[in-house]
Parts: C-alpha cells; sequence; structure tokens
C-alpha cells in the first residue's frame, strides 16, 4: 500500500506546547503556568447574550463574511481604540485569529515566495507559511533589544522573494511590543521593498504603560496590511473560537472564498455574543488588564530576585525569563521543574531556536496561585 499521508504534514513538527502538557496532564498537583488563557470567565453580559441568541432560535448560517452587524461594530471598535479605518466590507469574522493566519498565508503566498518569521514567536506561522507553499525565513531576535524586531535585523533577511512579514506585537511569548515610532522605521522598509505585513494584534488590547500602535495606522501602510485580532484573551472568550481579519478588499475576497470551501461561516452563537463585546466591553477589558499588569509585576520582581533575569513585558500575559545561569536547557528545565516541583511552564525554544535558555511563563492565573508556584520554581532554582 502507498504512504497515504502527505509529506508536507508529516515532515511538520508538533507543537512544542502541546507535547509538553500532554505530560503535564497525566500528572496529578500540577500548577500550570503555561497555558495562555484567560483566567476569568467570559463577562456575564456577553454570555448572557450567547444564551439569548440560543433561546430566540439564531442556530443559522450568517454569510460568509460573518453578521453585519458584528463587522459593523468591530469597525467602529478599531476606530475607537486603535485610529484604524475599516469599513465592514473591509473585515471578516473568522473562526479565531488562527484560522485568519492560515487564510492569509493561503491566499497571498505562492511556491518561492518567503515570508520572515521573527522569533521567538507563536508556533502557527511557519507550520501555516509550509502548508500554503511558501517558503519560512526564520528571524532570531535578542533580548539585548528586548525582542523588538530592529531596522538591521529585518534588513538582514530580506531578499528578491521576500513577500510577506510577519508582525507578532505584542508578543507571544515575551511579551515585547513595538512603539509608534519603531514600526514606523518597519514600515518604511516594508514600502521601500514592496513587502506586505501579517500583523498579529491578539493581544492589543492587552498593553501597559503605553497604547497599542498598528501598524496599519502608519501612513502608506493599511493597503499592504492584513491586520488579524480576535475575542479569546481580551474579552475572555476562548473557547467561543472567534477572531477577525482586516485587509485590502482585494486580499479579503480571497480569504472569504477559501473560508466559503473550508468553513462556511463562524459560530453564529459566538457571533452575537461578540457584538455585545464590542458595543459594552471596554471596561470589562480594563479590569482583566488591570489584574494583570498586577500580576505582572509581581512575577517580575520576584524572578528577579531569584536571580532569573526577566526583562520587563509590555504586553500579552507572558513573562521570558532566562534560565541560562542555572546551565540548564530549557527542556531540562521544564521537564525537572514539571517532575520534582509539580510546576508546568514552556521551554523557550518552542518559540524558535532563539528561545534556547529562556522560558514562558504565564500570568493569566491569580496572585495565589503564582505565588505557590513561585515558591516551588525558588526552591528548584537553589537546589
Amino acid at each position: 500500500m502507498r504512504d497515504p499521508l502527505s509529506k508536507t504534514v508529516t515532515s511538520l513538527a508538533p507543537s512544542g506546547i502541546r507535547r509538553f502538557f500532554d505530560l503535564a496532564n497525566t500528572m496529578e498537583g500540577v500548577i500550570s503556568l503555561g497555558v495562555g488563557e484567560p483566567d476569568f470567565d467570559t463577562p456575564w453580559h456577553i454570555r448572557e447574550e450567547g444564551i439569548y441568541a440560543l433561546e430566540k432560535g439564531r442556530t443559522f448560517y450568517t454569510s460568509n463574511s460573518g453578521l453585519l452587524e458584528l463587522r459593523e461594530e468591530i469597525g467602529r471598535y478599531l476606530k475607537r481604540r486603535f485610529e484604524l479605518n475599516y469599513s465592514a466590507d473591509e473585515i471578516f469574522i473568522t473562526v479565531g485569529g488562527s484560522e485568519a493566519i492560515d487564510l492569509t498565508c493561503r491566499v497571498m503566498l505562492d511556491p518561492g515566495d518567503e515570508v520572515i518569521i521573527p522569533e521567538p514567536c507563536y508556533v502557527s506561522y511557519y507550520p501555516c507559511v509550509v502548508l500554503a507553499g511558501g517558503t519560512p525565513v526564520r528571524l532570531p531576535l535578542s533580548s539585548d533589544d528586548q525582542f523588538k524586531l530592529t531596522r538591521e535585523k529585518l534588513e538582514s533577511v530580506i531578499t528578491d522573494k521576500t513577500k510577506l512579514l510577519v508582525l507578532p506585537f505584542p508578543n507571544n511569548p515575551t511579551g515585547a511590543v513595538m512603539s509608534g515610532p519603531e514600526l514606523q522605521v518597519i514600515a518604511d522598509i516594508v514600502k521601500e521593498h514592496d513587502i506586505f505585513v501579517l500583523s498579529d494584534e491578539i493581544y492589543a488590547e492587552l498593553t501597559y504603560g503605553e497604547k497599542h500602535v498598528s501598524i496599519a495606522s502608519l501612513p502608506g501602510m493599511k493597503e499592504r496590511t492584513v491586520v488579524i485580532n480576535g475575542f479569546s484573551k481580551a474579552f475572555a472568550m476562548t473557547g467561543w473560537r472567534l477572531g477577525y481579519a482586516a485587509a485590502p478588499v482585494n486580499i479579503l475576497k480571497q480569504m472569504i472564498k477559501v473560508h466559503q470551501y473550508v468553513i462556511m461561516c463562524a459560530p453564529t452563537t459566538s457571533q452575537y455574543a461578540a457584538i455585545e463585546a464590542m458595543r459594552n466591553g471596554d471596561s470589562d477589558v480594563e479590569e482583566m488588564r488591570d489584574s494583570y499588569d498586577e500580576r505582572r509585576r509581581f512575577l517580575v520582581h520576584e524572578l528577579n530576585e531569584m536571580g532569573l533575569t526577566c526583562f520587563e513585558p509590555r504586553g500579552a500575559f507572558y513573562v521570558f525569563p532566562s534560565i541560562k545561569k542555572t546551565g540548564l536547557t530549557s527542556e531540562e528545565f521544564a521537564t525537572k521543574l514539571l517532575e520534582e516541583q509539580r510546576v508546568a511552564v514552556v521551554p523557550g525554544n518552542a518559540f524558535g531556536e532563539c528561545g534556547e535558555g529562556f522560558l514562558r511563563i504565564s500570568y493569566a492565573y491569580s496572585i495565589e496561585n503564582l505565588k505557590v508556584a513561585l515558591e516551588k520554581i525558588k526552591e528548584f532554582v537553589d537546589r
């Protein structure tokens, strides 16, 4: 019998995050600081809208691009929060931000097109590029630059085959953000070399001390940027599986075409709940962000106190401390910490080779859980 499997698919490594937490799930009494999921319930008024939609029998397909009412609300939200100007026709509702990433790669890439992926980063970009037939170009960032993308770094990997730049800020796993002036430098290079941008802004609402700036808000960048966002992180709606893309119409039409064939539409109940989130969820986001900020400052202080050097993350809900002083690899540290102390974190190399020597620790958990986990981590480090 011939091999039934695609060589492209079988050549991809499984997610380093999932592989590690499959192990953690087989053990009892584990404190997990690894999963990127808010510990808050979806705010009640948002859940209530979802319940109401079910009670009203709103269980039909929506249009392929999503409810018009939701797309209009997203347009108003993007203008209000990030000074982005998108009409409903330039917005498309997806099954989580992950589908939007996948579709962007599928509709923009031909074989041989290169995609620059700054690392450490979210684990889905590389496989999505490969599955779309593109050529991923890993770009290691440095803790010396607080894991920001710089002119020198970007220009060092651009070729005549470069078509797309992934801009993963605020960043998972490092918590790095890019300011307006820093993004302007990147935008100038992008325009000079006629490159497009996939800007993953799923953590846009979770920044501390400075407001998020979208590269699409800069002059000349809206027409060459696909902005990807969603409801999972800011509104604690991970299980509702809802995201969106805002992009030039010529790109968006092709994304919707593929979506028609493989998905049809995003969950209807989730879309009605998301309308309420867009209209009345700002105060919920602020409350959750304030709580994350408290945890962030506490975690950074405690890690530095125990000698695990950690720069101050300015976005998302992760810290990325260095464990190089221990002499252990990221995998060794995370595995031993799990086995000996029952604390689960993610090895930094799960997010790219340049993440070696670091750990991703999420602070989407209560202060009480963080305190217990930090005591266990300190005991482990001291040994």
